[in-house]
């Protein structure tokens, strides 16, 4: 079978995969000599046993970087019959490549990374290396603003940053685009000075031009198809206007001299002919139309003065997540009123002590992320999130807290708020609002929570909203500002005064149903009525 291999070459690849499989590696060996005399073309070189153990695991989806530059770059059996399949997966498989050029030595394209699970595209806000610097596993070489925040991007080979291809400042690349170029050797960063990422992926545009074929195919069926409309529509035009107009000489050629259609002007003279008062009237009555509109455009452009703010890529996945959030998530909205004398009563006592202690002192929030935390462990089904083929049930309590910045809004998790004390708590959430409002928050101090909090009544003095639900999430916590009220006493005309927050649970429907939402809320209430209640 291996001597008639010359004949199977233009009949059955697929056979001819099977031989280069691992199964048939030991017969590949014994008759190697055998496609050196009948395959040699214009290389001197065999396929060495590496390389071609290279292009078995490449052929099906294996290890990276294990094809061999002789491989690569010289015409032997495999680079000769397979070119176009070799070039192809080794561009999709390994960033280090040799480019196809001569002059460009051995190099390593440095993609956008993957920061986050939602992002897609990122900003380079401003590089730490310069060309020419040398970089070590570690270091980081530049600062690249997430959908989330702005995180630091650190280099993993020893090299040298030999090109940057995208400087400080660029905005919406897409994930895996090529940002810069490192090599082994000094000296080769001179030969990447005008250096173009499109010229070290030839295997694209041989994907597109395979692809093109199909389209000119369709357009050439379209083109017949716009040609009837033409002549249909032709044909058309007299029958609309078939019936004659009727105007005076001098009327007609006045039409003609301003530009004015006949067909849309009714005739006053007899028996519906079109005169020159008829002509003039249209005139006029346009002249006012156009008048009128480009006076209240010119009031309106003069009465406008505004400057256009750049969108930062935070706000604009943030508004995109947001908006894919309402469309998508079927909300409703529970709110109750909650009594916070108790609660007001604990947090100054254990401020008191926490002044003595020289501590940071609790604020209402914290204590409201407490109370969250331990009625999401009492009420699992609302620490869920919804997939289409299952509802998610999480183990851990995270919970975001919305952290309002120059930026736009942050969401950093506290995790296993359920497990923390309430100085632990209030110590976390000032560090992450204070990295929130440096824009240097990491992945893993936003990722992961399964429940928000956002609080817009204590800083702001808002008495009641609605949230919108951060994704995957199935809820999130709107807490308003305490307001005094006049409630009645033991007695039959008694009355006393009492401190009341409104919160409100915007609920995914397709996880919380209407019963659970509201038993969610009654244990929350439960525990802000009765903070002694958190110690237990």
């Amino acid at each position: 079978q291996m001597r008639n291999a010359s004949k199977l070459l233009h009949h059955d690849r697929a056979l001819l995969v099977r031989w280069f499989s691992a199964d048939a590696q030991s017969s590949l060996a014994r008759n190697r000599d055998v496609w050196q005399s009948r395959f040699h073309e214009s290389s001197t070189r065999t396929v060495s046993e590496p390389a071609a153990s290279g292009f078995t695991k490449l052929s099906f989806g294996g290890q990276k970087r294990s094809i061999s530059m002789a491989t690569s770059k010289r015409g032997s059996i495999i680079g000769s019959r397979f070119n176009g399949q070799i070039s192809q997966s080794s561009q999709v498989l390994s960033r280090r490549c040799y480019a196809s050029a001569s002059d460009l030595p051995p190099h390593q394209e440095i993609g956008m990374p993957s920061l986050s699970p939602t992002m897609t595209e990122g900003n380079i806000a401003r590089w730490l290396k310069k060309e020419g610097d040398k970089v070590s596993p570690g270091e980081v070489l530049c600062e690249v603003e997430t959908d989330k925040a702005t995180v630091e991007m650190e280099c993993m080979e020893e090299g040298y940053l030999a090109k940057i291809v995208r400087g400080d400042g660029q905005k919406e690349i897409k994930v895996g685009e090529v940002i810069a170029i490192t090599v082994e050797d000094e000296e080769d960063i001179a030969k990447f000075k005008d250096y173009q990422p499109s010229a070290s992926e030839p295997s694209e545009p041989p994907a597109k031009e395979t692809s093109a074929p199909p389209p000119p195919k369709k357009e050439v069926v379209a083109e017949p198809a716009r040609e009837p409309e033409p002549k249909v529509s032709k044909p058309s035009a007299p029958s609309s206007s078939g019936d004659r107009i009727f105007a005076s000489p001098f009327a007609r050629k006045l039409a003609e001299e301003k530009n004015v259609p006949l067909s849309s002007i009714k005739g006053t003279g007899p028996e519906g002919l079109i005169v020159k008062a008829d002509i003039d009237d249209f005139l006029a009555s346009g002249a006012k139309e156009v008048s009128a509109s480009s006076k209240a455009k010119v009031a309106t452009d003069a009465a406008l003065d505004y400057t256009d703010i750049p969108v930062s890529q935070i706000r604009k996945i943030t508004a995109s997540r947001l908006l894919l959030s309402k469309q998508t998530i079927p909300h409703y909205y529970l709110t109750v009123d909650t009594c916070v004398d108790k609660l007001m009563s604990l947090r100054t006592h254990l401020n008191s002590l926490q002044e003595a202690s020289g501590g940071a002192r609790i604020s209402v929030n914290d204590l409201v992320i407490k109370a969250a935390a331990l009625a999401l462990r009492k009420v699992p089904q609302c620490n869920s999130s919804w997939t289409n083929d299952y509802i998610r049930q999480y183990h851990n309590v995270n919970i975001n807290v919305a952290v309002q910045t120059d930026q736009g809004l942050f969401v950093p998790v506290v995790r296993d708020a359920d497990k923390k004390g309430l100085s632990t708590i209030g110590e976390e959430v000032k560090q992450l609002a204070k990295k929130a409002k440096e824009n240097s928050l990491k992945p893993q101090d936003y990722e992961g929570g399964t429940f928000t909090v956002s609080n817009l009544g204590g800083p702001y003095g808002v008495k009641q909203f609605c949230a919108i639900i951060n994704p995957p999430q199935s809820g999130i916590l709107a807490v308003g500002s305490a307001e005094r009220r006049v409630v009645p006493g033991s007695g039959a005309e008694e009355f006393k005064f009492a401190s009341f927050m409104s919160v409100t649970l915007s609920c995914d429907h397709r996880v919380i149903d209407g019963a659970i939402g509201a038993e969610w809320l009654k244990a929350f209430k439960g525990y802000i009525e009765n903070p002694e209640s958190m110690l237990l």
